[in-house]
């Protein structure tokens, strides 16, 4: 009796299955529908910026500015909050304290002193003749308690101080204390940073003195108003900032 003959061996076709082509086919399918539904819907601002102010803080990603006062929420994630407004309200919190102190000592002093504040500075502007008699340094008696009014403010904060001195473009008479108006404005700073360490106790790290001469003017050199407005020191307290903000 012969031996039966063996089965066929079963025929393999090449490639995949045919229901893993349909699964691929299916799972492609639901992901461009979720594609569509995503970008049909509307992104929520807020959770978005919580979620990336919680994503920066955990892996350390921060601005390089200072931040005086840091918020509190009430929420685990944090919140990713506008730094450069809170220094602009510090700023301007200590402009309103010169303005709030120049108001109670000497209730205004017309187009003697102008201030403004940005998000890095405040600036005090002190017009040239209202301090200095004409092609002198020598601060003016009258504006002294202004300037101790100021310096009161100053020393309370921490900030940097630069002084820097400006004039119009009329030369100094022959024979005078200065030979140029740079000396001249060089000399102005230098008062009133002088005066700011004796009688402000500010201490003397904090200023910087500078002076640019006829060479950053406010206005024009051609009529006795804009010459005027020329003629000033400026005194800067905050971030240290580029010589063309000055």
């Amino acid at each position: 009796m012969g031996k039966p003959d063996p089965e066929p061996a079963e025929v393999v076709e090449e490639g995949a299955p045919l229901w893993v082509v349909t699964f691929g086919d299916l799972m492609s399918l639901l992901l461009c529908f979720f594609v569509l539904l995503l970008s049909f819907s509307e992104m929520d601002r807020q959770k978005y910026k919580e979620l990336s102010g919680s994503m920066q803080n955990a892996f350390g990603v921060q601005r390089k500015k200072q931040v005086f006062d840091i918020p509190k929420g009430q929420k685990i994630i944090a919140k990713n909050f506008d730094q450069e407004a809170i220094t602009l309200s510090k700023e301007t919190d200590i402009l309103e304290q010169v303005r709030q102190a120049i108001q109670d000592s000497f209730g205004g002093l017309g187009n003697s002193i102008e201030y403004d504040a940005d998000e890095y500075k405040v600036r005090i502007r002190l017009m040239g003749e209202s301090t200095f008699h004409s092609g002198r340094a020598d601060i003016r008696e009258t504006m002294m308690p202004l300037l101790a009014t100021i310096a009161e403010v100053f020393r309370k904060n921490k900030e940097n101080i630069i002084i820097a001195g400006h004039t119009d473009n009329v030369p100094l008479k022959e024979g005078g204390q200065f030979k140029t108006n740079l000396q001249l404005s060089m000399a102005r700073a230098a008062s009133v940073a002088d005066f700011f360490l004796s009688e402000g106790s500010i201490e003397p790290h904090r200023i910087s003195t500078m002076g640019f001469g006829e060479h950053r003017p406010l206005d024009t050199n051609d009529n006795p108003q804009g010459r005027q407005k020329n003629r000033r020191v400026e005194i800067i307290l905050g971030a240290m900032p580029n010589l063309n903000q000055i």
